[in-house]
């Protein structure tokens, strides 16, 4: 009996389309959630604060922050051993095969950054947002290419994968470097003491996840205290964590991303779109949308990155510096290529820190990431539903 009731929820999550569909659900839920009587509550839940270990030693956060700060942290800790597998024996270890999306990801980033900086030259401060709609969201993304099964060539789908991963490694590099606060130099030697100390566990051949955790929790402690993005903490936790390409058996890093990705795709990521994604749409009208925050999110995803990731990829094909997906043809890269406008959870999060100290922008960054994506979303998907064929 139990098998008959829990056959379909296993058949859910197994599907490759399950993760995006979530944060669908949870995105459509957030905006009923803060459009409803319920938005009181809702918003009161976010902001409700709550402490971990005592004042003077513990954390006294939000749950927005909690689920921003720490658990962000998880996630970019799954993406960067993601990253770094890829990189040493997956689709982008061989520079032939990785090539072409890293092309494409610069122009995929640069183009829509570029778009966005036109329309808000003259704003002043929300040019801070700049980074917002560089960012392709993965599971997203890919949820949607997935949808057309069999009518899709792999190829394109380790071409939006490579992509979308290399898009996160610059997101990466663009929130260490351009959204940190004011530097607290005696945190950020602990930090990078704590880091080194994990580098020396890699050196020794730890294959003990249990000595990295320990110091893992004092990294990500340091990094919140020092005024870099606590996130990055989970970036230099999975730099440390040991894996080669000729190991037998499956490594640490390869152990770790296999027990961690599920909680991560269906846990810690439809749990920040429901967090993030909450918009009050009562007084939005037309002119709120065309304002230059969601007018340079919007135009940034929804043509920029199209734009970026296909004349960089064009251009890289023509000059034979990388070869064109097999089975493929250039209509159907260009519809891939409108996919990666789907920027959701990353642009979220990063159009969080722009505006951390001017919450007036966050609604209109939400507003511009869920319509810019989902014109990319719905774009993308016809037009290959269209250009492909059944097979």
């Amino acid at each position: 009996m139990i098998r008959y009731i829990t056959a379909p929820f296993k058949w859910f999550f197994k599907l490759e389309a399950a993760s995006g569909l979530l944060l669908l659900i949870a995105a459509v839920i957030a905006l009923i959630l803060s459009n409803t009587n319920l938005s009181y509550y809702y918003f009161e839940i976010l902001n409700f604060h709550f402490l971990i270990g005592t004042k003077t030693f513990g954390l006294d956060l939000s749950v927005l922050h909690w689920i921003n700060d720490v658990l962000m942290a998880i996630f970019f800790f799954v993406v960067t051993l993601e990253i770094k597998r890829e990189f040493i024996q997956g689709e982008l270890s061989k520079p032939k095969q990785a090539l072409l999306p890293i092309i494409g990801a610069i122009g995929g980033m640069a183009v829509p950054a570029l778009i966005y900086i036109i329309i808000n030259y003259d704003t002043g401060y929300t040019l801070r947002g700049w980074a917002i709609p560089s960012a392709t969201d993965i599971a997203f993304s890919i949820g949607v290419l997935s949808l057309l099964g069999s009518r899709i060539p792999i190829s394109l789908k380790v071409f939006l994968v490579a992509l979308a991963i290399i898009d996160d490694l610059g997101a990466i590099i663009i929130i260490a470097f351009f959204y940190s606060t004011e530097l607290q130099y005696i945190y950020l030697s602990l930090m990078l003491a704590s880091f080194i100390l994990l580098l020396i566990f890699n050196k020794l051949g730890i294959k003990k996840f249990y000595p990295y955790l320990i110091v893992g929790i004092f990294l990500w402690f340091f990094t919140y205290k020092s005024g870099i993005h606590s996130t990055i903490s989970g970036v230099l936790l999975a730099c440390s964590i040991p894996h080669k390409n000729k190991e037998k058996d499956y490594s640490l890093l390869m152990k770790l991303e296999h027990l961690l990705s599920p909680y991560v795709a269906f846990g810690i990521m439809p749990l920040f779109a429901l967090a993030n994604a909450g918009v009050t749409l009562d007084n939005v009208t037309f002119n709120t949308i065309i304002s230059p925050v969601p007018l340079g999110i919007m135009c940034g995803l929804f043509f920029g990155k199209q734009i970026g990731v296909f004349v960089f990829s064009y251009f890289a094909v023509k000059m034979k510096l990388a070869e064109m997906p097999t089975n493929s043809n250039w209509i159907m890269f260009y519809a891939v290529g409108i996919l990666t406008g789907i920027g959701f959870t990353m642009s979220l999060f990063v159009g969080n820190l722009a505006f951390l100290e001017n919450t007036e922008h966050i609604d209109g960054v939400k507003i511009g990431v869920l319509i810019g994506s989902t014109l990319s979303a719905l774009m993308g998907y016809f037009l290959l539903l269209i250009v492909s064929k059944k097979k």
